[in-house]
């Protein structure tokens, strides 16, 4: 029983004589100095292994992106319009005096020659006319060689013989207005086309203001079109033109032969037309059509995506893949289609473009580059 006793003493006699020694430890820093060492020693580790964020070690992994080889190709400057097509020639078949139809002469949807007589028109009371005309000119014409013979005996003053020969003329003249008149009961056709439907029939009764048919040359049709102001002075005769028309998968083509000397003052448009041929006479006039018209071509121009130019204020920049690394390059763009823009000057052919996360590049990033093939190099706009 003694010995746990004494163990008791010695220790609280310990435990009095550390608590006396420890405000003369904490001054002296022994502990001070150990809980830093162990602070250091637990945060060496962390402090060894990070590095700021541009500090990267040179052997950083390359950046993958995409790119594309630069190459010369064909650049079309096209404006896109609407237009309507029209007949090379036209003509609504009207009759030019009052009258009765006796005869039709042509077939709806066929084709005639110029001079082909289309429509009759009553003119029986001309054609009286016109035979007693005749009568009337034979015999001021036999008068009149009776006087000149009286003439050459001196039997008659040279009055008289001119009072014949006029009356002769006379006669003639009127022979002529009825031939005229006669001419207006006919409808012919002014050229080469192909006769629409028609309105009338044998029997009824028209005027000038009668529409009988149609008649339309459609071999080659004529496209009208407008376009804004700002390219009225690079329209010039021979641009060419491609179309399409609804109903038909083919592009048809033609070229400019005349434009308006004016800009419509409502739409701040020039009003164009051009000629295209019609083989087969496929197309129709009054059809709608989407219209191309071509401006200019390059036959080498330089062309970027446009993902790939980077626009600054006071230019633009692509990245260029060299010796493996981004190289940051000022360019000059020309220009632009839906999803490309010309280069004319701060690139050559062959070199690479990157055309893919440009966001993350910098002057001199080494890159892995995947190069797109898919570029077409026919562009038009």
């Amino acid at each position: 029983m003694r010995k746990p006793k004494h163990l008791i003493r010695i220790l609280l006699i310990v435990g009095f004589v550390a608590a006396l020694a420890a405000p003369k430890l904490w001054s002296s820093g022994a502990f001070g100095r150990l809980v830093t060492s162990e602070s250091a020693a637990s945060a060496a580790p962390s402090s060894a292994g990070a590095q700021p964020p541009s500090a990267r070690p040179r052997g950083a992994a390359p950046i993958r992106v995409t790119t594309e080889t630069v190459r010369p190709g064909s650049l079309a400057e096209v404006v896109t319009s609407t237009g309507t097509l029209l007949a090379a020639e036209s003509v609504e078949l009207q009759a030019e005096v009052n009258g009765k139809i006796t005869a039709i002469e042509f077939v709806e949807g066929s084709r005639v020659r110029k001079g082909d007589l289309l429509v009759k028109l009553n003119d029986a009371d001309l054609q009286a006319r016109r035979l007693a005309a005749s009568h009337e000119v034979a015999l001021a014409e036999r008068r009149e060689r009776r006087i000149a013979e009286l003439l050459k005996q001196g039997f008659v003053i040279p009055d008289d013989h001119d009072e014949a020969l006029n009356t002769v003329n006379v006669r003639r003249a009127e022979i002529e207005l009825t031939d005229a008149q006669i001419a207006k009961t006919e409808i012919r056709a002014p050229f080469d086309g192909i006769a629409g439907l028609r309105y009338v029939s044998e029997g009824s009764f028209v005027n000038a203001a009668s529409q009988i048919a149609t008649l339309q040359r459609v071999d080659t049709l004529k496209v009208d079109f407008a376009v804004p102001e700002k390219y009225a002075d690079r329209i010039r005769p021979g641009n060419p033109i491609t179309f399409t028309v609804a109903g038909r998968s083919e592009t048809f083509d033609g070229e400019v032969y005349a434009y308006d000397p004016r800009i419509d003052s409502e739409t701040r448009t020039l009003l164009i037309r051009a000629l295209c041929p019609n083989p087969g006479e496929v197309l129709l006039p009054g059809a709608f059509a989407h219209v191309e018209l071509t401006l200019s071509e390059i036959n080498d121009a330089l062309m970027v995506p446009a993902e790939a130019v980077i626009p600054d204020f006071e230019a633009a920049f692509v990245f260029v893949v060299k010796d493996g690394k981004a190289e940051r390059r000022k360019v000059v763009t020309g220009i632009r289609t839906e999803d490309r823009v010309q280069v004319l000057s701060g690139l050559e052919t062959g070199e690479v473009v990157v055309t893919s996360g440009l966001m993350q590049l910098r002057q001199g990033s080494p890159v892995e580059a995947d190069l797109d093939t898919t570029r077409a190099s026919l562009v038009r706009r």
